[in-house]
């Protein structure tokens, strides 16, 4: 009789993003570099590309591989909380990433900033400054609609 097997793997969460991009080691070195990404498994193709890999970013786990006729690379938009959204901003364009969007203080109560990885990936930063209500987060969006002619 076989050993139950967990149907979550150790260490994953139900939902695991997985990305399939134009250059597999660029977007893996620059995960590694700006995000402090620890490879968990890497498998290389017959051509030496990465056929896949999974990395543990923070808390959470993210899988990727080489983009190929067969599974064209995607564009992909992440979002992670982060200690220090500006810090990590700023750590990304030291890694060659391309800014988005600077950080600011938005309405919903996250500090938020985005960049472009070299590989098209949108990686977006948030860190949670304040607690916002639902009855709050109305009011505020109803003023940033008049405000902005929406």
């Amino acid at each position: 009789m076989s050993k139950k097997v967990q149907p979550i793997p150790e260490g994953f969460h139900t939902l695991t993003p997985y990305l399939i991009v134009a250059d597999a080691d660029k977007e893996l070195e620059f995960i590694k570099s700006a995000f402090d990404g620890q490879v968990i498994h890497l498998s290389r193709a017959a051509d030496g590309t990465i056929s896949h890999v999974t990395l543990k970013v923070g808390d959470s786990m993210l899988m990727m591989g080489q983009g190929s006729k067969i599974h064209p690379p995607a564009a992909s938009m992440l979002y992670m909380y982060v200690e220090d959204t500006d810090a990590v901003y700023q750590r990304a364009l030291e890694c060659g990433a391309k800014s988005e969007r600077e950080p600011a203080d938005q309405i919903y109560g996250d500090r938020t900033g985005g960049v472009v990885s070299a590989t098209g990936i949108h990686w977006w930063f948030g860190t949670r400054i304040e607690e916002v209500s639902e009855e709050e987060m109305e009011k505020r969006t109803k003023a940033m609609m008049a405000k902005h002619g929406g």
